[in-house]
């Protein structure tokens, strides 16, 4: 019998279902999509269409991976995050949905034409500096990271988009950033206890750059080394936006009152965990 479209996700979503995957369905129609270069129009309107040898040998590679728990994100080098598309791989955290919970708080009274500048510290792929910078185009942003390789993804997102010649990248420390008046300053730092991290799904514990993850032994390592940074680049209307995992918000506003800021709001997710803690001068 011929492999058609509609038969070949069928197979393919019975399979992610056995390896446990949590979202078959959609893992298998993007797999698929990918393997045989077809919109998901196609699939619906043309279901039978019959597969190549060499699109089966490809949709076959693919679920091999995901099987194995690579993240779909890995697999087709590509997260939407927003209203973008931003290139990822093993070397940056892939955008998780909560981050947008960030963005949405870090526009909230940046007016259509604002002016200014953000920095997004532990940049990654660039999406959180990127987003704000697509949304609020008379804004320029720096992107501090200490590895390399994420920079290079973060300059190519940044030329995907259109956006290069507004933002700088720069690799380094935490105090290696600018001091100068910040209009934002933004931050997704490592918060993952350290013996917390083998334990999280194997997508994450086994794919994921541990440096993006590894917060140290109670998850409040890179808080307590951003923190005192803060105050002395961070303009006078400015805010700080933090995202804080399960359980640190508290800690994470008594570091930053310690350096002398004043909380404006705690922002909570979807799931009401605070997620996000925002801070002034």
């Amino acid at each position: 019998m011929a492999l058609t479209l509609l038969l070949a996700w069928r197979a393919a979503r019975d399979r992610l279902i056995a390896a446990g995957i949590d979202s078959p369905v959609l893992d298998a129609r993007m797999l698929l999509g990918q393997a045989a270069s077809v919109t998901r129009e196609v699939m619906l309107t043309d279901p039978y269409r019959e597969l190549s040898e060499a699109q089966q040998t490809a949709l076959e590679a693919l679920l091999q991976r995901r099987e194995a728990r690579e993240p779909i994100s890995h697999i087709l080098g590509i997260k939407p995050f927003w209203t973008l598309e931003f290139s990822v791989g093993p070397d940056v955290l892939t955008p998780r949905p909560e981050t947008e919970f960030l963005i949405q708080a870090a526009l909230e009274g940046l007016p259509k034409d604002a002016l200014g500048e953000v920095l997004d510290l532990g940049t990654g792929s660039g999406a959180i500096v990127l987003t704000l910078l697509h949304e609020r185009p008379g804004l320029t942003g720096i992107g501090l990271d200490c590895s390399a390789a994420a920079l290079r993804i973060a300059a190519a997102n940044a030329e995907a988009l259109g956006l290069a010649q507004r933002c700088q990248w720069l690799q380094g420390d935490w105090r290696d950033a600018p001091i100068r008046p910040f209009r934002r300053i933004l931050a997704n730092p490592p918060y993952i206890a350290s013996g917390e991290i083998d334990g999280l799904e194997p997508e994450v514990a086994r794919f994921e750059p541990r440096l993006a993850l590894d917060g140290g032994d109670d998850g409040l390592e890179a808080y307590r080394a951003i923190a005192p940074l803060l105050a002395q680049r961070l303009a006078d209307d400015g805010l700080v936006l933090l995202e804080v995992g399960a359980g640190q918000a508290q800690a994470v506003q008594v570091l930053l009152v310690e350096a002398g800021l004043e909380i404006s709001e705690v922002r909570r997710d979807l799931g009401a965990q605070a997620r996000v803690v925002i801070a002034k001068k």
